[in-house]
C-alpha cells in the first residue's frame, strides 16, 4: 500500500472510540509498518464517540482531497428516545428532565418533520460539540457548566424517514448535508413534539458514494496494513 502517494480507507468506527482514537491508531500503525516518523493522516468528517460506522481516513496526498469528501451528503440510521433530555443531547451525559409522551403518534410526527426538519434548517450546534467560539471548543465550557451563546446554522435535510414504536423510540433514517448535527435534531424534534428526546443511538452508513459496507473494522485494516494487502476502497 502506497501510503504515501495516498490511500483511502473506509473504517466501521466502533462505539466510545474517538474519531482521532482512529486517526492515530492508523498513524501509528503505518509508520510502525513503514519505520518512518512522520504521515499525514486525517479523517473526512468527524463521528462523535457515542456514533458508529463509516468513516474516511485518508493518507499521504490523498489528505488534499479531505474537504471535497467532507462536503458531500451523509446518510445516518438511529434511534431518537423521547421522553427524556440529556445535557449533551446523546447517551454521553445523564437524563436531566422527564417530559410525557402519551400524545406522541405518527400523525404528529409525520407532520412536525415535514413542517420543520426537511429542506434547509436553521440548527444550532450544540454545547457538547467540537465547535470553537472564542478560541475554546464549546464541549470544553459545557463541561464546566458554561453556557456560550451560538449562532444558526444552516443545514439541509435532504431526507428524513421514521418508525415509531408507538411508545418512546423513532427510528431514522436521514440523508443531510456536511455540518448537521444529529444530536441537534434529536434534541430540537422532542421540543417540537412538546416533550424531550435525545439520540439513542446512531450509525453513519454513507458518505456520498463511500458506503459501511464496503467498510472493514479498526483490526481489518491493521492486519491489511501490516500484510502489505489491498483492496478497492469503494
Amino acid at each position: 500500500m502506497d501510503f504515501l502517494s495516498g490511500q483511502i480507507l473506509l473504517v466501521d468506527k466502533p462505539l466510545d472510540w474517538t474519531s482521532f482514537d482512529v486517526v492515530n491508531k492508523i498513524r501509528n500503525t503505518i509508520k510502525k509498518k513503514l519505520d518512518i516518523r512522520k504521515i499525514k493522516v486525517g479523517h473526512a468528517g468527524t463521528l462523535d464517540p457515542k456514533a458508529t460506522g463509516l468513516l474516511i481516513i485518508m493518507t499521504g496526498k490523498f489528505t488534499k482531497r479531505i474537504e471535497e469528501v467532507q462536503n458531500l451528503s451523509k446518510v445516518y440510521t438511529g434511534v431518537v428516545k423521547v421522553g427524556a433530555s440529556r445535557p449533551s443531547f446523546d447517551l454521553e451525559t445523564e437524563i436531566d428532565a422527564d417530559f410525557p409522551v402519551e400524545h406522541i403518534n405518527d400523525d404528529l410526527i409525520r407532520k412536525i418533520i415535514q413542517s420543520q426538519f426537511k429542506g434547509e434548517i436553521q440548527q444550532l450546534p450544540p454545547m457538547f460539540s467540537a465547535v470553537k467560539i472564542g478560541g475554546r471548543r464549546l464541549y470544553e465550557s459545557a463541561r464546566r457548566g458554561i453556557q456560550v451563546e451560538r449562532a444558526p446554522r444552516t443545514v439541509q435535510i435532504k431526507q428524513f424517514d421514521f418508525e415509531f414504536d408507538g411508545v418512546d423510540e423513532i427510528s431514522f433514517e436521514i440523508e443531510c448535508s456536511k455540518g448537521t448535527y444529529i444530536r441537534s435534531i434529536a434534541h430540537d424534534l422532542g421540543q417540537a413534539l412538546e416533550s424531550g428526546a435525545y439520540l439513542q443511538s446512531l450509525r453513519r452508513t454513507a458518505i456520498g458514494e463511500y458506503h459501511i459496507a464496503k467498510a472493514k473494522s479498526i483490526d481489518e485494516w491493521i492486519h491489511i496494513i501490516n500484510s502489505d494487502a489491498i483492496e478497492p476502497s469503494r
